[in-house]
């Protein structure tokens, strides 16, 4: 299910006119990306704000509606405001969703605490990572990447190739050879 986001076209750009935007209740926001040119546009600040919140949100293809027609893009970068609960601006790219593209993806630890090295060796899981790049087909970027820590021992490090990736979706790093370490557990060996 892809979410939608209201959008509509602005034409004056610069500090002062984002300023009355923000004051309006909208958020300044560009649309970039696969063979157009950049788009300015406001979306409604309190809806954006909200759904910043949500994991998923991030790493998931959204249709945007802009001016009658829809767009799908991925959410590239956004500016928060430092002490109120705001957001200042929003980079949206947009994607072809026939292509793989790279996006960053949430990594879920579950089953540390029922782990050997945390249940009889009196360890701790470290968690050294929280996303990881991948290459995914648009329409399918998964939600999250699940690392089950259940068989997890003491002194044992947990990389990349331990994760068990959707069909489609290959971990940027490891297509580097790079095996990056995403866990490590520390307790007592017997």
């Amino acid at each position: 299910m892809s979410q939608s986001i209201q959008a509509i076209v602005r034409d004056v750009q610069g500090t002062g006119a984002s300023r009355r935007l923000r004051r309006a209740g909208q958020v300044p926001a560009v649309v970039y990306g696969e063979n157009q040119e950049a788009t300015m546009v406001a979306i409604d600040g309190t809806a954006i704000f909200y759904a910043l919140q949500k994991e998923s949100f991030h790493s998931s293809l959204l249709k945007l509606s802009l001016d009658g027609k829809e767009v799908d893009v991925i959410v590239r970068d956004f500016q928060m405001h430092p002490f109120k609960p705001a957001v200042l601006h929003v980079d949206f790219q947009a994607v072809d969703a026939a292509k793989v593209i790279k996006v960053k993806v949430p990594v879920h630890y579950i089953n540390a605490e029922q782990s050997p090295a945390v249940k009889l060796q009196g360890g701790r899981v470290s968690r050294l990572i929280q996303a990881i790049e991948v290459y995914a087909p648009a329409a399918n970027i998964p939600a999250q990447l699940t690392v089950d820590l259940k068989a997890a021992t003491a002194g044992q490090i947990v990389h990349i190739s331990d994760i068990v990736f959707p069909e489609g979706v290959e971990s940027v790093s490891l297509k580097r050879d790079e095996n990056l370490a995403i866990a490590a557990i520390t307790g007592k060996k017997r």
